[in-house]
Formats: structure tokens, sequence, C-alpha cells
């Protein structure tokens, strides 16, 4: 298995003590190099970036403070996390350093736990912020794109259905967009609570404190699906019935908090923190951190779910120029379609699927996508995007038959003879060209098939597709 490369501290310290202090402490999770003045610490960085830097405020010469400074007026260095390292404990002077873009301070004596936590935790949230500008990246350049697209629709048929999609794609791309950016501030806002109830807590949490911290951090939280407002208030009540009954006295927000962190199934630390003096500021960091790894698995699900929608639009925009024929899922095919009407679909429409096992055929995906798109638009417009729109593929002999049937008013007997008939539509002006169904036609008589139709007033329609499996 290939090793995953460990990140770089940079210990920028003019006391060499200091110095092999922090190694020791960090060497085995990370690769840490060292320099014992401004001149070194700027050399080091221009050879090879670290990942963040732990820096001495008190230093001849150049000062942690102007060296900070001079980082953040550097495009290349402004987002590199410095934490300061300092015997200083002036209100002003945390304050001066926060304003110079330091991150969080670490205090003289050093404490191991407390290094290797502030560090693992800036680390993560810097990881976090270069996942996230990448998916924005990614995602601004997809509605890029898609603007690019929308000027070319009028090209073809298959170009005026995508931009008919194109504000509902943007749509469910901006729902994990909203989440991201959502997600982030929490983590953001969590993390300054963190820094300011270790500033205020300073010195009053002993190590066994942050031990009991550490331990609630390590508990695996992530087993169950959350629980709804029902579920929560009963297991508050659960858990404060426990607890009375081991003879621990708890007050019901101290109980919340619990449940917030998953903690109800661990009864092991209930005593111990419940009869701690601190338990208090123990719960709040502790529900500091929660928000910040909850806020991480958020971004981590908005952008799957982001990369879904860009790789469906993605497959649907492709051209195939060889003209040839190619194996494909025409499964496959018909989901990347009914992912980009998502948002035509999520509200009121019930969407059923039934499929055999159907093996790849020999086809023209692009083109056959075409006709799904065709067909699945015209069935939502006929229910007004209320109603229920059943796909069914099945096989018989060597045909391959996919039906699609809306509980739209059905279409009327005087036009039944007419809409396969290019530039035929019973659309308003302006909402179709009257290409759709004739472009459907030819296609499916390209892949030496038939398209049929049923059709009952009130009750529904269902057009149906079928192609031979075989060349």
């Amino acid at each position: 298995m290939e090793s995953v490369e460990k990140e770089t501290i940079l210990v920028v310290d003019d006391t060499p003590e200091n110095i092999d202090v922090l190694v020791g402490i960090l060497r085995d999770q990370y690769k840490v190099r060292a320099a014992l003045n401004a001149d070194q610490a700027f050399k080091a960085i221009s050879k090879n970036m670290p990942d963040l830097i732990l820096l001495d405020i008190m230093m001849p010469e150049i000062d942690g403070y102007e060296v900070c400074r001079r980082l953040k007026e550097a495009p290349e260095t402004e987002a590199l996390p410095v934490i300061f390292l300092t015997a200083k404990t002036e209100v002003e002077d945390e304050i001066k350093g926060f304003s110079l873009g330091a991150v969080d301070y670490i205090t003289k004596p050093i404490s191991p736990p407390v290094v290797l936590a502030r560090v693992a935790t800036h680390l993560s949230l810097k990881r976090t912020r270069v996942s996230l500008e990448s998916k924005n990246q990614q995602l601004n350049q997809t509605l890029t794109d898609l603007k690019s697209a929308q000027d070319q629709l009028v090209m073809s048929e298959k170009m005026a259905a995508l931009g008919q999609l194109v504000a509902g794609v943007a749509h469910e791309i901006n729902t994990p967009l909203g989440a991201i950016k959502s997600s982030a501030e929490t983590a953001a806002t969590a993390l300054s609570a963190i820094v300011e109830t270790f500033q205020s807590q300073k010195g009053s949490l002993s190590e066994t404190d942050i031990e009991l911290l550490w331990d609630m951090l390590g508990t695996d939280t992530s087993g169950g699906p959350p629980l709804s407002p029902r579920e929560r208030r009963q297991a508050v009540k659960d858990l404060l019935i426990q607890l009375e009954s081991e003879g621990i006295k708890a007050g019901q927000m101290e109980v919340k908090s619990l449940i917030d962190l998953g903690l109800q199934g661990s009864p092991g630390m209930y005593g111990p923190l419940m009869k701690n003096e601190k338990k208090s500021s123990i719960l709040a960091l502790a529900g500091q951190f929660n928000n910040v790894k909850k806020g991480v698995q958020t971004i981590s699900m908005a952008g799957d779910k982001a990369s879904k929608i860009v790789f469906s639009l993605k497959s649907y925009s492709h051209f195939d120029q060889t003209g040839e024929k190619t194996s494909a899922d025409i499964m496959a095919g018909i989901e990347t379609v009914l992912t980009l009407y998502q948002n035509q679909m999520k509200l009121a429409v019930k969407l059923v699927v039934e499929f055999e096992e159907i093996p790849k055929i020999m086809c023209y995906p692009d083109e056959l996508n075409q006709v799904w798109t065709n067909l699945i638009h015209n069935s939502l417009q006929a229910m007004k995007n209320d109603g229920t729109l059943t796909i069914k593929g099945v096989t018989n002999g060597g045909d391959l038959t996919v039906s699609i049937t809306d509980t739209g008013p059905g279409i009327p007997e005087e036009v039944q003879g007419k809409i396969f008939q290019p530039f035929f539509t019973t659309k308003a002006a302006g909402e179709g060209s009257g290409l759709g169904l004739d472009i459907v036609t030819r296609i499916v008589e390209k892949h030496k098939g038939k398209i049929e139709f049923q059709t009952e007033a009130g009750v529904g329609t269902t057009f149906s597709v079928t192609i031979p499996m075989a060349e």
C-alpha cells in the first residue's frame, strides 16, 4: 500500500532547546524543519513551502510579528497557517498577532498535547480549505462551461434540451455549494470559539481534564443517522434517568451536549466527566471541535453530490465524433438524464424505474440520450411536473424496449397523427421547435428500431422505444 506523505512543519525559534522540544513532540507524525531566525525561515520557505509554521515572537533583529506580516503580504504565502509561540500572555499581544493573520497562539512552557491538538486542528482546516477551493474552482468552471454551452444551444435540438436544463442544473449545483459555504462558515466560527475558549481557560485545565477532552473527541460518533427532534428529546430523558440511577447529577443542557456529541452510548465517560469540576468547559470545547468535524463531513457530502451532478452533465454533453457504434449501458444513460431533471422532479413527481437485467448493447449512446431527454422532458411537461413518471426496460427475444409513461391528460385525438411530423408542436410560441419527436424518430430508425405510443384522455401517455440489442 502506498504510504501517505507526511505534512511539513517549520519551527522558527532562536532557542535551540525549544526547537529540540518541539521536534521531539512532532517528528513521529510530521516532517519537521527548523530555523533559528527570520532570515533562515524565509530561505527555508522559499526552498520548500511548509504546511504550517510554529513561530516564536521574541527573536533578535526581526521578530515573529514582522515575519508573520511579511508572509501574509506575499500572495504565495498568505494562506500559510502561522501559530505563534510565546511567553506573552497580554491580550494586546494576542490581538496584535491575530490582526497580522496568525491562526492561533501556543503559550510557553509548551504542553505536548496542546501542541499536537492545535497543529492537527489547523492542518485539518487547511486541508478542508484547499479541498473546498478546488471544488469551488471545479464548480465555477462547470458553471462557466454551462454558460458557454447555452450560447450554442440553437445549433441542435440536443443543445436546446440542454438549455432547458441549465437553470435546474445550476440550482442543483447551488444547493451543495450553499451547504459547503454554510459548513465552512460554521467550521470557521467553531474554530474562533475554540481559540477563545482555550485562551479563557488557559492554565485552568489540568492534564487530566485535557486527556478526558481528547478521549471524548476520539469517540466514534458516526455510526448512525442523526436523531430527529423527537428522538433527541427522548434520548435526553433516558440519559437523565440513567445518570440519576448512577447517582450522578447533571443539568439538562449538559445532557443535551452529551447527546449532540453522540456519547449517550459511552457510559464509561459519564462518571468521570460529570464529576469533573471543569465539565462545562470540557463539554464546550468538545462541542466546538464537534462542530468543526460536522462541518467537514457536510462539505464532503455536498462535494460528492455536486460531483455527481457535474459528472452527469459532462456525460450528457459529451459528443462522440467517431460516428461508430459503441458498447453502452442503456440504464446508465437514462440515469444521467434523470439526474439532470432532478430539479423538476423533486417536488411533486413520483419516479418509478423498473429495469430487467440488461446487458450492454452496441448503439450510439449520445444519440439515445437525446431520445430519453426528449421523451422524459415531454412527459414532465405533460404532467406539469406533478404526477407519476414510470420508466421500464424489458427484453423480448433480441430486442430491448424502453417505455416512458406519464400520468398527464393524454394526447388529444385530433393531433395524434401529427406529433411525429417535423415542426409540429402543441406548445406555446418559443417553448418548442417541433423537432423533438422528429429527431427521436430518426435516431430510433438509425438503430433499426421503432417508436410507438399509447394514450388515454385523463389517464396518461406511454411512449415505447424498441431497438435490436445486436447489430
